[in-house]
């Protein structure tokens, strides 16, 4: 027969101290984070004007390489973006850091039927052991993982670094080299018209005006090729520093850039690995990995939970003491994650050496790239004064009625031509030595800006 409860019932001792527990969970309710809503941007954020950008040193004024660099930096919308990574990082570190949370199991059973006369109730209280065993891994694997993105970030500032230089540097030599284009174009367009005029005329045959009419449009091909390529230059240039395209960004018409040293470069290789973002971030991954093979490892260790529990059944009977839960290791050994996490560090390893042997290949092999370079841009200068002369001694005689237009305009346009050899290998000689400014970090952030953590040097 049912009972009812007595006010010897021990349901209210059982309940009192929950009910002193509801402040205690409404305030941990309040400090909980809650949802903010980000809307996604409805229009481009670009700067309708290079005075609109962060940094810019004084409006109205050329900017010189250097400038543009540090403009680059500050200012590169995917340098933005990227840097947002190491959020990411930093909350992944923090729950790293964060200790598992205890278990409390409880149950209140009310006396139904039988023989009993109060209600049962059991509380009990756990701590997963397994999880604390990893606890250790797992925080250093999260330490260099924000290692990592630190070193993959200051990479990224590298290479918008190098694409500032490059393209600050091809727009300069650009506008210098137009000069020759424009005066060869002009020089040929009136020896065209006169051809054309003589043809008309009768004083002159197709066969004889067909050359001067292919050098003619050659010239204009060369300087239309020109000017588009500058514009597209400026286009990328301004999509570089987060301009909208048609703003106007001026540059000074001389070159400053890092010394430039091939012995210096090469006796600096063997340090590079500490030098290189790329590689450090490769480093900091590997021992990341490292990490979680150990991680890995220790998880061979049974599930185990461990705590205490008490317990009155309906008749007044309170028990209590320890309570231990292990995981009977017979199928799972965790042997499929130790083999993954083996072979994802084998991979990584392998990764680390061939950047490394990429990297050494590439220095080299674009020294050599400008040592060929150097050798014929030495050539070509020595033939511009000849080329010059002939062209000064040609208008002269052309003056004085002493030779053909048609040869004065040859040895004219060869000069032109000259010139412009020389200023498409001194651009190809700049453009190598920008890369290989880039690949060594010459005058670019050095992996001694990264954040400092705790737990000494990076690994090796």
């Amino acid at each position: 027969m049912e009972r009812p409860l007595t006010e010897n019932s021990t349901a209210p001792s059982v309940l009192r101290p929950l009910y002193r527990l509801a402040p205690l969970a409404l305030a941990a309710l309040a400090g909980c984070a809650h949802y903010t809503p980000l809307p996604l941007a409805r229009t481009p954020a670009l700067a309708p004007a290079l005075t609109a950008l962060h940094g810019v040193p004084s409006a109205g004024q050329p900017l010189d390489v250097g400038q543009v660099v540090t403009l680059a930096l500050e200012n590169n919308p995917d340098l933005k973006a990227t840097r947002a990574k190491r959020g990411i990082a930093e909350a992944q570190l923090l729950q790293a850091g964060i200790l598992p949370n205890p278990s409390l199991a409880g149950s209140f059973l009310p006396l139904l039927s039988g023989a009993g006369t109060v209600p049962a109730w059991s509380l009990g209280l756990t701590q997963d052991i397994k999880a604390l065993i990893t606890y250790r891994a797992k925080k250093r694997a999260a330490d260099f993982g924000l290692r990592q993105v630190d070193a993959d970030i200051l990479w990224q500032e590298w290479q918008v670094a190098g694409q500032a230089r490059q393209l600050a540097i091809d727009l300069i030599m650009g506008a210098r080299s137009r000069a020759s284009y424009v005066a060869a174009f002009r020089l040929l367009g009136a020896r065209s018209a006169k051809v054309e005029q003589a043809l008309a005329a009768g004083n002159a045959t197709l066969v004889t005006v067909t050359p001067d009419r292919v050098a003619f449009q050659a010239a204009r091909t060369a300087l239309d090729q020109l000017d588009q390529k500058q514009l597209a230059l400026r286009h990328q240039l301004n999509a570089l520093l987060g301009l909208a395209a048609d703003a106007d960004v001026p540059l000074v018409a001389t070159l400053s850039l890092p010394p430039f040293d091939p012995a210096a470069i090469r006796a600096s290789l063997p340090g590079l690995p500490d030098r290189r973002p790329d590689l450090l971030a490769l480093r900091m991954a590997y021992a990341q990995q490292d990490e979680t093979v150990r991680q890995a490892i220790l998880s061979q260790f049974p599930d185990l939970v461990l705590g205490g529990s008490i317990a009155s059944d309906n008749s007044k009977v309170i028990n209590g003491g320890p309570e231990a839960t292990l995981g009977l290791p017979v199928f799972d050994r965790n042997q499929g994650n130790i083999a993954i996490a083996n072979a994802t560090r084998a991979q990584l390893h392998a990764d680390y050496s061939a950047r490394l042997a990429a990297t050494i290949g590439e220095v080299e092999a674009t020294l050599g790239e400008m040592a060929q370079l150097s050798t014929q841009l030495a050539i070509a200068r020595r033939d511009l004064p000849a080329a010059r002369l002939a062209a000064d001694r040609a208008a002269a005689a052309f003056g004085r009625s002493a030779l053909d237009e048609r040869s004065y305009v040859d040895l004219v346009t060869n000069r032109f031509t000259k010139e412009q050899e020389i200023m498409t290998l001194e651009l190809a000689l700049l453009d190598r030595q920008v890369a290989l400014q880039t690949l060594i970090g010459a005058g670019l952030p050095t992996v001694e800006t990264l954040p400092a953590r705790d737990g000494g040097a990076p690994a090796r």
